[in-house]
Formats: structure tokens, C-alpha cells, sequence
């Protein structure tokens, strides 16, 4: 397969890895696309600022053959006439330039969006050294092939182009011997912007095939295996072991914590071998009796244990501590129908038999 290697590597890359490959520069873009909207460009550009070159060089021509002959060379003509051409060939060249690096910069910015980076600039030692696999895959590899297929394709293209314009216009080279210098340059002009069209519209289909390769080819290369797509998941989602770690040393903070509240309760309301419930009731900390630790066999009795400890009175209630424990979370209040069957409790209590 010519864009995937690994046969087991058939899952479609995550958007993970889709960034990951961009970061360092791996996106789908065609060149040929490039190359071909450039001399599209220059084409229309051509066409359009025709009559502005066909004035250029007619200056030049009749300068060059009215006056520069008679120009006296030395060093303050040869200064005037140097500064002279370089601005000439500013004015020719930069409007031109600028309308190929724009569409340039344009093409590239719509295949690939807004990207900057410079991962692929730096040298990668290992394949500098690595010799004769470098050789393979410029000789040998598919990639290599496909390659030299588009670059015979494109020469053929721009090769036939010139043949097939001059042979239209062999019959027009002889007049040319008396037109003037204004009708030469026109039908050069005219000739290499017929001779551009001919060779793009062959460029533009390689170019449009060769796109689609190589998005094809992008996203077969960055495919991933099963096994990739599970670890990257586990990545996201964190390890179970790691969670499982975590979960039991903030259940153990947790368990500390309630342990050292369980000398404010004011009562500890059991199923005498398995629940075991700390309630502190306090009008100026919360409106209702408040749950400050609960637990179940061991944790239960370290509860009950910490509650003789301290003195605290320790009720047996089996259906209210199922409830308490099932409904009402650490330092949260009771609800409303539990509160008959805990204020009977409190009521029998030393602490609250005055109110």
C-alpha cells in the first residue's frame, strides 16, 4: 500500500494526533497546486498588464537604439545609467513578483490554514547517517515514483506547449521582419501568454489529481493502530490504576478528616454490626442535625470505637442508620422525614433533655 506501511494500522487518526502532526509541520498540501495557481496568476497578471510592458519595453527598445549609442560613457553616465536600469527593472518585475508571492502565500494558507513552525527545518541526524535507507526511498519507494511520474507529465506539458504555439504561428514570424519595435514586443507578449495557457491547463489537472493523492496519502500515513487509539483514550481518560490510586488515598484524606470530626458529634447512631452514622446537632452551625462521619463493617467500628473514646453516646437504630447512611452524605444535613426519628433520639440524651 502506497500511503500506509503498517497493514495494522487502520483507525482514523484522533483529533490528538491530527494536532500532534501538525505541531511538527505534517499536513496535506499539493505542490503541484501551488505551482500551477502561480502560472495561472502569472498568467492573468500577463494578460492584464500587458500594455503596461508592451510601453516599458518600447521605451527601452528606442532608447537603446536612438540615444544610447550616442551616449558618452564615463563615470557620471555609467552611475545615471546603472541607477537607470535597476529602477527599470524594479518597475518591471516587482508588480509581477508581488502578484505570484501573494498567490503563493494564498494557496498555501488555504490547504493548510494559519500554521508556523519550524520542526521541519531542523536536521534529523539519524536519517543524515542512515544512508542507504535514504537511497531506497529516493530510488525505490513508491513516493519516489510518483514523483518522477508528475515531473515527465508537467515536462511533456510545458515541452508541448511552445511546439504547438510556434507551428499555429509560423505563418505570422515573417511579417514581423517589417513591423515596428511596438508590434514585435506585442506579439511576443501575446505568444508567451498563449503558450502559458497551454501549458497550465494539463498542469492544472495533474495538479488537481496530485491533490487528492496527497490528502489521501496524508491520511492513510497517520492512521493508527487499535492498540494506539486505547492508550491515547487511557491518556484522556487517565489510567484506571492511576484513578483507582487516587480514589483510595482521597478516600483515606477523607477518612482522616472524619475521624477528627467525630469528637463533635453528638451521637452515633448504629446497626449494631455494620452501620455506624456521627451526628452533630448545633442550631448555630446548621438548621438540622448535621452527618459528620458514616461508615460501614470496619469503618463503622473505628467510628464506634472513636465514639467511646470520647464519650459519646452510641444509639442502636437499624432502620434509621440504613437511611441516614444511604441518603445523607458527610457534612451534609438530614432530610426532613428523617428528622421525628432523630430528634427521639436526641431527646434521650443528657445534652438535649433541657430543651
Amino acid at each position: 500500500m502506497i500511503g500506509q506501511e503498517d497493514p495494522s494500522k487502520t483507525e482514523k487518526a484522533t483529533p490528538k494526533r491530527r494536532k500532534k502532526q501538525r505541531t511538527e509541520g505534517n499536513v496535506a498540501k499539493g505542490e503541484e497546486i501551488t505551482k500551477a495557481m502561480v502560472l495561472l496568476a502569472g498568467v492573468l497578471a500577463l494578460r492584464f498588464m500587458i500594455t503596461f510592458y508592451r510601453d516599458q519595453f518600447t521605451e527601452i527598445y528606442r532608447w537603446t537604439f536612438t540615444e544610447a549609442i550616442f551616449l558618452e560613457v564615463n563615470q557620471a553616465t555609467a552611475y545615471a545609467l546603472f541607477t537607470w536600469s535597476i529602477q527599470k527593472m524594479a518597475l518591471l518585475l516587482l508588480p509581477f513578483l508581488l502578484v505570484l508571492v501573494f498567490v503563493s502565500w494564498l494557496t498555501m494558507r488555504l490547504q493548510v490554514g494559519k500554521l508556523w513552525t519550524t520542526k521541519p527545518l531542523k536536521p534529523k541526524f539519524g536519517k543524515i547517517f542512515n544512508v542507504m535507507s535514504g537511497l531506497k526511498k529516493l530510488l525505490i519507494s513508491p513516493q519516489a515514483l510518483i514523483k518522477l511520474g508528475k515531473s515527465i507529465l508537467q515536462a511533456v506539458a510545458v515541452g508541448l506547449a511552445p511546439y504547438i504555439v510556434i507551428k499555429q504561428e509560423m505563418n505570422n514570424l515573417l511579417p514581423l521582419f517589417h513591423a515596428d519595435v511596438r508590434g514585435v514586443i506585442a506579439f511576443l507578449l501575446t505568444v508567451g501568454y498563449k503558450m502559458a495557457c497551454y501549458a497550465l491547463i494539463p498542469m492544472m489537472l495533474i495538479a488537481i489529481v496530485d491533490l487528492w493523492y496527497q490528502r489521501w496519502n496524508y491520511e492513510e500515513g497517520i492512521k493508527m493502530t487499535k492498540e494506539e487509539v486505547k492508550d491515547e483514550r487511557k491518556q484522556a481518560e487517565g489510567d484506571p490504576k492511576i484513578k483507582q490510586q487516587q480514589h483510595k488515598k482521597m478516600m483515606e484524606m477523607m477518612a482522616s478528616r472524619m475521624f477528627q470530626d467525630i469528637p463533635k458529634a453528638d451521637v452515633v447512631i448504629t446497626n449494631p454490626t455494620h452501620y455506624a452514622v456521627a451526628l452533630q446537632y448545633d442550631a448555630m452551625v446548621a438548621p438540622a442535625p448535621l452527618v459528620l462521619a458514616k461508615g460501614v463493617n470496619r469503618v463503622a467500628e473505628r467510628i464506634k470505637e472513636v465514639a467511646r473514646e470520647n464519650d459519646i453516646p452510641i444509639e442502636q437504630n437499624v432502620p434509621l442508620a440504613q437511611a441516614l447512611y444511604k441518603q445523607v452524605e458527610i457534612g451534609e444535613t438530614i432530610p426532613e422525614e428523617l428528622f421525628q426519628a432523630v430528634a427521639a433520639i436526641l431527646a434521650k440524651l443528657s445534652k438535649f433533655k433541657n430543651r
